[in-house]
């Protein structure tokens, strides 16, 4: 009886170990640097957790998605966000049709495009000040369209970029809020062919 309790234990403390030590270790290294943070970053971690957890999606985690009205084209979306790039006091600095299949099954992706939007005196405030920055420029959006007609357009979440760590200077707090309002609110109008 002794040996199994000890072995019990032993087992219990392995599992904790391997599967509760980095859960501890995220809460602790949250709870003592959280007063460094931007006042949004617990939050925009938690909601990007949540939706991993939900999803199991990393990757869907960290982007905003936009449904594309049913008729609207990839080529009115691509006249759109031409047009409201420049509203915006974004650049266009690409744009690729990726690829056509006509005879996408339903649940293929039958069309996807994509366009690079930067705004080249932000992101040289932001390069200045972490060249790590640049491995968000520029900001894309993605079409998707699917066999069965429905089409989405798909831009990376700016959230943690802006909130997740230490907060930023004033002025790059400010350029940086406006390129997240561009990012979201260019997909959001030209989903629905918006100039």
């Amino acid at each position: 009886m002794r040996k199994s309790i000890i072995t019990a234990l032993l087992a219990i403390g392995i599992a904790f170990f391997a599967t509760g030590c980095s859960t501890m270790h995220m809460g602790w290294t949250a709870v003592t640097g959280q007063h460094k943070l931007d006042d949004g970053a617990m939050d925009a971690y938690d909601a990007m957790f949540t939706e991993v957890v939900e999803h199991g999606d990393p990757a869907r985690a960290m982007m905003k998605e936009y449904k594309v009205a049913e008729d609207i084209t990839g080529d009115d979306v691509k006249e759109s966000i031409t047009a409201l790039a420049e509203e915006y006091n974004m650049r266009v600095t690409g744009y690729v049709k990726m690829f056509t299949k006509e005879d996408a099954k339903p649940n293929e992706v039958k069309e996807a495009r994509i366009w690079s939007l930067c705004s080249l005196h932000i992101a040289k405030v932001f390069l200045n000040y972490s060249r790590y920055f640049g491995g968000f420029m520029p900001c894309r959006i993605m079409y998707v369209q699917y066999g069965n007609g429905d089409a989405y357009l798909i831009t990376m979440d700016l959230t943690l970029a802006i909130h997740g760590g230490y907060p930023l200077p004033d002025e790059m707090a400010e350029l940086a809020a406006k390129v997240k309002v561009a990012m979201e609110e260019i997909p959001a109008r030209a989903a629905n062919g918006d100039f």
